[in-house]
C-alpha cells in the first residue's frame, strides 16, 4: 500500500465514524449479538486460520509465551462470544447526560457523553483483540483502525471478514472498521501522526509502547507493559501465599498481569520456599534467584534454577520464569516495588491490616491486591464486560478500561436569548 492510499483510507474511516452517531443503541446491540452468532457458527473456520498462523510462527521458532498468546480453540472462541453477549446487554452510555444545571444567567447546561471519534489500535500477537477492540469501539459509537501483528494475519482476516459481513447485512457502512495489519512498517508511523485519529492505543510489550510514546503526535492511552510484583510479608498466611503465588505465576503466563517478581521477607523465606517450590516445580517454572534464595533453593535441589541478573528485576517474562528476591522487611519491599514497578498490578500477602493499608497508599499502580492473585486485572473480572486494555497511565483511563472510557463529553447550552453582561 502506498502512503497516499493509506491516507485516503484513514480519511474515509474518519468520515464513516460520523455515521455512527445516528445508530440507535438497540441497533448497536443487535449487531454485537449478530457478530457473537457468527463467531459461534464459524468456529472451525477461525481455528483453521489460527492453526495456519501458529504453524508459520512455530517454523520461525518463536518462544512458547509468544505462541501461547496466539492460540485460539473452541472454548476460547465461545468465551469470546459470551463476552460479546455480555457487552451487548450492558447499558448504553453514548449521549447520556452526565450533569445538568441552570445558571442565574438563565443558561441551561447539559454535560453529555459523546464518542471520541476514530480510534487506532496497534497490537501484537493476540487475535481476540481484533474482535474485542471492534466491539468496544462500536459499543461506544467509535470507528476503529486495527493494526495487528503480521503473525496473526490469517486469523485476523477471518475476523474482519465476519465483522464486515454483519455490518453490511445490517445496512451499516463497513468502512467504520479499517484493517491495516499488513501495511509496511514505515507506514505504521503515519498512524502516530495522522490528525484524523482521535486516540491511539498500543497493546503489547514495552518496546511497542515506548515506540508509540516517542513517535506519536496524537493522544495515546498506554496499556499493557508491566513488571508484576507480589510481596510475601512475615505476617502472611503461608497456605494462602502458596495458592496465590501459584495462580499469579502459572494460571496464564503470557498475560501482562502474570507475576514476574516474588519478594519474600527474610524472616520466613525458608518456610515459604519449602512450601511453594513443589508446585512451581510441577509447572516447570524457572526461578532466577538472588544470592541468598539461590543458595537455599540449591539445597532444596530445585531443578530449573539460575542466579538472577540485575535485568531480571525489570523484566516482563510472559513465560514460566519467576525472579525471587529476599528483603529485610516491609519497608524494603515497598522501596523495591516503587523503584521497579511500571504501574500495572502489584500485590501484598499479609495478615496485617496496617501493612495492607500502607501498601495501598504508598504503591502507585493501577491495580493493587491484598491476599489476591494479580491475574484478576481484567475487564471482564472487574464487571466491565470486556476491556480495550489495561492502562498504566493516570489521565483519562487507568487500569482495565472498557467502552465507557472510549468516550469524552461536550457541553450543550441553551437559553431564551441570554447575553452576558
Amino acid at each position: 500500500m502506498k502512503k497516499s492510499q493509506l491516507l485516503k483510507k484513514i480519511s474515509q474511516t474518519k468520515k464513516s465514524s460520523q455515521s455512527l452517531t445516528d445508530v440507535k443503541a438497540s441497533q448497536r446491540k443487535k449487531i454485537i449479538l449478530d457478530i457473537a452468532d457468527r463467531l459461534e457458527k464459524n468456529v472451525s473456520k477461525i481455528i483453521k486460520a489460527n492453526k495456519q498462523d501458529i504453524k508459520e510462527q512455530e517454523a520461525l521458532k518463536k518462544p512458547f509465551g509468544f505462541i501461547e498468546r496466539m492460540i485460539l480453540d473452541k472454548a476460547k472462541i465461545l468465551d469470546l462470544s459470551r463476552s460479546l453477549r455480555e457487552i451487548a446487554q450492558m447499558k448504553d452510555v453514548v449521549f447520556s447526560v452526565l450533569d445538568k444545571k441552570t445558571r442565574p444567567s438563565s443558561i441551561k447546561i447539559k454535560k453529555v457523553r459523546v464518542p471520541l471519534g476514530l480510534i487506532a489500535i496497534i497490537y501484537e500477537s493476540r487475535p481476540n483483540v481484533t474482535v474485542e477492540s471492534f466491539i468496544l469501539c462500536f459499543k461506544s459509537a467509535n470507528a476503529v483502525i486495527l493494526k495487528a501483528g503480521r503473525e496473526i494475519a490469517q486469523t485476523n482476516k477471518v475476523f474482519i471478514s465476519l465483522i464486515k459481513k454483519v455490518l453490511k447485512d445490517n445496512q451499516l457502512d463497513p468502512k467504520i472498521v479499517l484493517d491495516l495489519s499488513l501495511i509496511e512498517r514505515d507506514l505504521v508511523k503515519e498512524l502516530l501522526v495522522n490528525e484524523n485519529i482521535d486516540c491511539l492505543i498500543p497493546r503489547g510489550g514495552k518496546g511497542l509502547i515506548d515506540f508509540v510514546k516517542q513517535q506519536a503526535k496524537v493522544p495515546v492511552i498506554e496499556t499493557g507493559a508491566s513488571v508484576v510484583h507480589t510481596y510475601i510479608d512475615q505476617d502472611a498466611n503461608l497456605n494462602l501465599a502458596q495458592k496465590v503465588v501459584l495462580n499469579a505465576k502459572t494460571r496464564r503466563v503470557s498475560i501482562c498481569n502474570a507475576l514476574d517478581v516474588l519478594l519474600i521477607d527474610k524472616a520466613i523465606y525458608k518456610k515459604i520456599l519449602k512450601k511453594i517450590t513443589p508446585s512451581l516445580k510441577k509447572k516447570k517454572v524457572e526461578i532466577r534467584a538472588d544470592r541468598s534464595s539461590f543458595d537455599f533453593l540449591k539445597k532444596l535441589d530445585y531443578p530449573r534454577l539460575k542466579k538472577a541478573k540485575p535485568g531480571d528485576f525489570d523484566s516482563e517474562f510472559l513465560d514460566y520464569i519467576l525472579t525471587v528476591k529476599l528483603v529485610n522487611d516491609f519497608s524494603q519491599a515497598l522501596d523495591h516495588i516503587q523503584k521497579h514497578s511500571l504501574g500495572h498490578s502489584e500485590a501484598v500477602i499479609t495478615e496485617s491490616l496496617a501493612k495492607a493499608r500502607k501498601f495501598f497508599k504508598k504503591i502507585d499502580a493501577a491495580c493493587l491486591y491484598w491476599n489476591t492473585s494479580t491475574q484478576f486485572s481484567d475487564g471482564a473480572q472487574f464487571g466491565l464486560g470486556g476491556e480495550i486494555g489495561i492502562s498504566t497511565q493516570k489521565l483519562h483511563a487507568r487500569g482495565p478500561f472498557s467502552f465507557e472510557s472510549l468516550t469524552t463529553y461536550k457541553y450543550l447550552i441553551k437559553s431564551p436569548g441570554a447575553v452576558r453582561k
